[in-house]
């Protein structure tokens, strides 16, 4: 199925980017990046970035974006989460300009600029520890108090930051330090940290290096070395940019980028954080970074949601300067859509209640033709036996029916979606008093259609009794109760802002059929139920697994509602 293309979005960046392009402010270039730390899994609020980065690399003639990893700390990178980071990113559709690339790449850049500023007198090597550093910073309201070693003669620091270099020093006896202004009454210009010694083997350049910059300093040379015209970062390194200028304003360099800062993405029952969401992980609140119910890009990807969906959400939220909290219904809207024109029906009982239907004979079983989707042909059909005994979800069937129930009822009749009426005569029990089993009779005058004069209203789903498949369904819901992320961020402990039902796992559900041969990552509407797919890390060919990506409505607002 083909879907219009759909025009560009219009926000204040690209604005920006086209007066740019009027003034040839950057030469007539635009260049952007998507630079992310190797710490920890890709969440949604990246995949916010990534659209915006790429997109506009996408939408801009000769455009480029850079994949760049920020790469500066390496105690807390790993490889794996670069190569994680890489898959997201191609999973939702983009590809970089040229080779990966990595701030490890420019480490001898960035010391002789360091070595440069040393020697231009803005940098210095500060002796204090960390907690004095920090606690010598002054305040908002109360300037910083200069370092006893920020007069230390040019040829002291030079001496001294050789030898950092050379490892002849523990982790934190020193750090360079940019000397700029401790009574700033912006305190990221009160002498910032530029380098630290961290003795780290390091994933790319393994123990040449036991000295790190800091990324207040390394961002914006990379961001120059590469020619980037515009660096796009969120609302919180707004206070940053001066120093971002102030770097690059006091090097020997060509390129100035343009940093401009947008709100982050908050979304409604969930966190951003990568350490809370590690401690979701480390303390097994979930199944690893790429549980359904974790909002990383790992994670909904595996719950079902494409990267279309994903996409289309990000061109709904926009880019703002304005901090606001998005709802988890508008992110289940577009997948709801992406879904309902994409997905192929099927048909799967999660709670199975047996329907002997005593009008059929033991031995016959008739294929009944099912369209694989209403709106195209493309997804084709497929057939569906009929026979004496079939499942229905129990939840069809009430013994004392509520006012306005449509479903069966003893005594009373209800379609078979795609089959026939039938109508139940006796409901079996056993000693304890639980309904075990019904016995009914179908008509086969009514296969497809309802004869003059009759009226039935409801219609179920179901499938075969003597052939269908086994499996293992996980109803997933929002992971936290709290529907404000602020809260859930501020928590003593995370676990008390965990929502119990956020995963319910229903065993030796009814499928039909067809679905035996489902592969990992395949997505179908269950009818009546919701949308679902195969799970890439569980299922396996004798044992599927299918997690519910959405319900088919928003159930969750109404719940909401209710309560209010």
């Amino acid at each position: 199925m083909t879907t219009p293309e759909k025009p560009a979005p219009v926000n204040f960046i690209r604005h920006i980017i086209n007066q740019d392009l009027e003034t040839n402010k950057h030469g007539g270039r635009v260049a952007t990046r998507f630079p992310p730390e190797p710490n920890g899994y890709l969440h949604i609020g990246h995949a916010k970035s990534i659209c915006l980065n790429f997109g506009i690399a996408e939408d801009y003639p000769n455009a480029t974006c850079n994949m760049r990893f920020d790469d500066t700390n390496p105690t807390k990178e790993d490889i794996d989460y670069v190569n994680s980071i890489l898959a997201d990113v191609h999973w939702l559709g983009f590809e970089w300009a040229g080779d990966v690339k990595y701030t490890s790449d420019y480490f001898d850049q960035l010391y002789d600029y360091a070595v440069e500023l040393i020697n231009k007198g803005k940098a210095y090597v500060c002796s204090l520890s960390a907690e004095e550093i920090r606690r010598t910073r002054g305040t908002l309201t109360e300037p910083g108090i200069d370092s006893p070693y920020r007069n230390r003669s040019v040829k002291e620091n030079l001496d001294l930051f050789t030898r950092m270099r050379a490892g002849e020093f523990k982790d934190g006896e020193h750090v360079l330090r940019a000397k700029i202004d401790m009574a700033s009454p912006n305190i990221n210009m009160r002498d910032p940290v530029m380098y630290r010694i961290l003795h780290a083997s390091h994933h790319q350049t393994a123990d040449k290096w036991c000295i790190y910059p800091m990324y207040d300093y390394s961002h914006p040379i990379a961001d120059a070395l590469e020619g980037i015209t515009h660096s796009l970062c969120t609302l919180e390194f707004e206070d940053h940019r001066p120093l971002y200028d102030w770097t690059l304003d006091n090097i020997t360099i060509d390129c100035h980028p343009q940093q401009i800062e947008f709100a982050r993405l908050s979304l409604e029952h969930t966190v951003m954080s990568k350490r809370k969401l590690n401690e979701l992980v480390t303390r097994k609140f979930v199944d690893g970074w790429d549980d359904p119910r974790m909002p990383t890009i790992a994670g909904i990807r595996r719950r079902g949601y494409t990267p279309e969906s994903i996409r289309d959400f990000c061109d709904r939220i926009g880019i703002t300067k304005v901090d606001t909290v998005i709802e988890m219904g508008v992110l289940e809207n577009c997948i709801r859509e992406d879904l309902d024109a994409n997905a192929p029906r099927a048909m799967c009982v999660l709670n199975p209640l047996k329907v002997v239907i005593e009008s059929v004979p033991a031995d016959k079983t008739e294929m009944l033709v099912f369209i694989n989707h209403p709106k195209t042909e493309t997804l084709g059909k497929r057939e569906i036996p009929f026979t004496r005994e079939i499942y229905i979800d129990r939840s069809d069937f009430e013994e004392n029916p509520p006012k306005d129930y449509k479903r069966l009822i003893p005594g009373g009749e209800v379609r078979l979606r795609g089959a026939y009426v039938i109508k139940c005569e006796q409901v079996v029990k056993d000693n304890d008093g639980n309904i075990i089993e019904l016995r009914c009779r179908h008509d086969e005058k009514t296969l497809g259609k309802n004869p003059e004069g009759r009226k039935v209203k409801g219609v179920i789903h179901w499938v075969s009794a003597t052939d269908c498949v086994d499996v293992e369904v996980r109803l997933y819901d929002r992971l936290f109760r709290a529907d404000d992320p602020l809260v859930i961020s501020k928590s003593a402990d995370i676990k008390d802002q965990l929502n119990p039902d956020s995963l319910v796992i229903m065993e030796h559900c009814k499928a039909e059929k067809s679905l035996g041969t489902a592969k990992a990552g395949d997505t179908f509407q269950f009818e009546r139920e919701g949308y679902f797919c195969v799970d890439n890390r569980h299922s396996t060919a004798e044992r599927l697994v299918f997690n519910r990506t959405v319900t088919l409505r928003d159930t969750w607002a109404k719940i909401q509602e209710k309560q209010a």
